[in-house]
């Protein structure tokens, strides 16, 4: 398992994409000012920052939209093999409330919440990340 990114759900996308390149100077993988998705690498490498337009995410999460609002931020994952754990965790105690389920043609997803109420997204990669 790697900790590949904390995600920030935000209304004013553009606004918010402008803030993390222009002000905190972070670069970001690709130019996406417009969103509804962009991810910021620190120079250092590893997990990254990205943002994501709410609206957009609970459109994902389907049956929870109207919840799904009020979400900030989650906590990304990444995972070898997403039915294998995504057992697993059930096994032990894990309500999935979403997933696993295609996101991309390149990746899978799952999502859960911790026992505070956060989203945790659990990915696995289809293809090789270029």
């Amino acid at each position: 398992m790697e900790l590949a990114q904390v995600r920030l759900l935000v209304t004013d996308f553009p606004r918010c994409y402008r803030f993390y390149r222009d002000v905190l100077g972070l670069k970001p993988q690709f130019a996406a000012e417009a969103g509804p998705y962009a991810k910021f690498t620190p120079d250092s490498g590893g997990a990254g920052i990205a943002l994501q337009d709410r609206t957009q995410m609970a459109q994902v999460l389907g049956e929870l939209a109207a919840e799904a609002s009020g979400y900030r931020s989650l906590v990304v994952l990444r995972i070898d093999d997403l039915g294998r754990y995504c057992e697993e965790i059930a096994a032990r105690g894990a309500v999935l409330v979403h997933g696993p389920a295609p996101m991309t043609e390149r990746m899978r997803v799952a999502h859960l919440k911790d026992p505070e109420g956060n989203l945790v997204e659990l990915q696995e990669w289809l293809v090789p990340r270029g």
